[in-house]
């Protein structure tokens, strides 16, 4: 009997490792979209390549953004929102009808890899509870009759208030109240072959500790080894929080008897900015958190209980969402602001390529989308005439006329003016109609100043562009100056917004 015990958990073990040696840890991000300036699908996933995003996680399905990540090869996990869960549990047709529209009408174009059914159910929307089971078996089986069962995992992202008792985590156990949910639900990750998803926050952990987590031990920044956390249990060290909620997961699912369904964190992140009252969400603690973050899962080391699975985890979030109800740090979780200017520059020295907005040398001057034509165009002529920019490249039948419009040109001229002046402070403003980002404007055969000129330019049109802005002449006359004037002193560009 013994020995059936030990080949039973030798195979569990196996199976989980045989689960996750599918995939490569990853880095994603997730987009929400409660801003009043969200930018265009287009312009977002202009972004996503800037920064060489691979992954993303939509909290919908949105036509719009499916359309314009389609042939980018960007893996997109897709949502059942939560208003739409208790019909498509309650009815198979529904969920069919979901599948339909949302999923086959895109693929494989959009290479969907993931469908989140609602988002942290149990605990934002608990009277849905009954259908969750539900919902996830139907959209699976619509997936089944559609051929996309093997390419397309179906789970749903829970909070980690669920585990309790969660360190040390050999003691974690889930919220007992939901354990005919969680019973059955595990059971259905196993037969599909899919992920706990998990979201993960170790900043509500360190606030709501009282002082008892220490903020280095949530930031993963490097602790002695006296100050590591230790499980008297299992005698394994914990370095940081995060990798001590996700063990607490697994041996939470353990204690429901289930060893071999691998942990998919499907939010993490850090505030930039809050009230007086949150003095710990700011840009520096940010920072160090998502950038130690990337680096820890991008060098596939695991989690003390399991060393050999990677956590492929998506950052909450792309952009600050300044519509959020709540506190300050309710809007300023974003990698970018809405003009997809960085918040603050991460530090990923030696971490790849993903994320980009690790240094300045990437970043660009562009027309900000929507100001007043007379002052953009201005400001063009400006920059073509006593800020001696060479607009040769603007005429007609050059590399850069197309777009005609002055949003277009203008970005051009704030662009190459902007790296004459070596991006210093105050070159990228141009009496406010000017702001800097990290996405290449460059586009065809048009290579602006800034860009690496071996090839890592994006496809398409100029992101971030007003084309209703009135059209800018073949040939330039110089203008006055004096509405520019300021440009040359403007307001200093903070790299870390605060």
């Amino acid at each position: 009997m013994a020995k059936r015990m030990a080949l039973v958990l030798l195979l569990m073990v196996l199976t989980l490792s045989a689960v996750s040696a599918d995939e490569e840890a990853f880095i994603g991000v997730n987009i929400g979209t409660e801003l009043s300036d969200m930018p265009h699908p287009t312009q977002v996933v202009a972004l996503l390549k800037a920064q060489q995003l691979r992954n993303v996680r939509l909290y919908d399905a949105d036509r719009g953004m499916l359309l314009a990540l389609a042939n980018t090869g960007i893996r997109v996990a897709i949502t059942v929102p939560n208003d739409q869960l208790l019909g498509i549990g309650q009815s198979n047709s529904t969920a069919a009808n979901w599948v339909a529209q949302n999923v086959v009408a895109h693929y494989p174009a959009t290479n969907i890899t993931t469908i989140c059914v609602g988002s942290e159910v149990l605990t934002a929307m608990p009277n849905a509870a009954p259908v969750l089971i539900t919902a996830l078996k139907y959209i699976q089986s619509a997936l089944v009759a559609s051929n996309l069962a093997r390419q397309i995992k179906v789970s749903t992202p829970l909070s980690s208030t669920m585990i309790l008792d969660s360190f040390p985590p050999s003691k974690a156990f889930f919220n007992q109240t939901w354990n005919p949910v969680l019973v059955p639900m595990l059971k259905f990750l196993q037969s599909t072959g899919s992920y706990f998803m998990l979201n993960v926050y170790p900043y509500f952990d360190y606030i709501q500790s009282n002082g008892v987590i220490p903020l280095d031990y949530a930031l993963f920044k490097p602790l002695p080894a006296n100050k590591e956390a230790v499980d008297s249990n299992t005698l394994l060290h914990y370095t940081n929080v995060f990798d001590a909620m996700v063990d607490a997961a697994y041996f939470a699912m353990a204690d429901l008897n289930v060893t071999n369904v691998p942990v998919l964190v499907t939010e993490s992140g850090w505030p930039s900015k809050g009230d007086s009252n949150e003095p710990d969400a700011n840009a520096e603690n940010a920072n160090t958190y998502n950038s130690n973050l990337i680096r820890h899962v991008l060098k596939k080391t695991g989690t003390p209980k399991h060393p050999s699975i990677a956590v492929s985890t998506y950052i909450y979030e792309l952009y600050n969402e300044d519509m959020k109800e709540g506190p300050l740090s309710e809007k300023n979780w974003g990698l970018f602001d809405s003009d997809g200017k960085p918040i603050y520059i991460l530090r990923l020295t030696d971490s790849g390529s993903v994320l980009t907005n690790d240094t300045t040398n990437q970043t660009y001057c562009s027309a900000k989308p929507g100001v007043d034509s007379k002052m953009l165009q201005a400001a063009l002529d400006w920059a073509c005439g006593p800020g001696k920019v060479d607009c040769a490249p603007l005429l007609q039948g050059q590399a850069c006329y197309e777009p005609d419009n002055v949003a277009a040109h203008a970005t051009y001229a704030f662009d190459t003016y902007y790296h004459q002046m070596g991006r210093a402070p105050g070159s990228c403003d141009f009496n406010g109609v000017a702001t800097i980002t990290t996405t290449n404007p460059s586009h065809g055969s048009c290579i602006f100043p800034g860009s690496d000129r071996n090839g890592s330019l994006l496809n398409g049109t100029i992101p971030a562009m007003d084309t209703k802005s009135a059209s800018s002449p073949a040939m330039f006359e110089y203008m006055n100056a004096f509405s520019i004037a300021n440009a040359l002193v403007g307001a200093l560009w903070i790299a870390v917004v605060s």
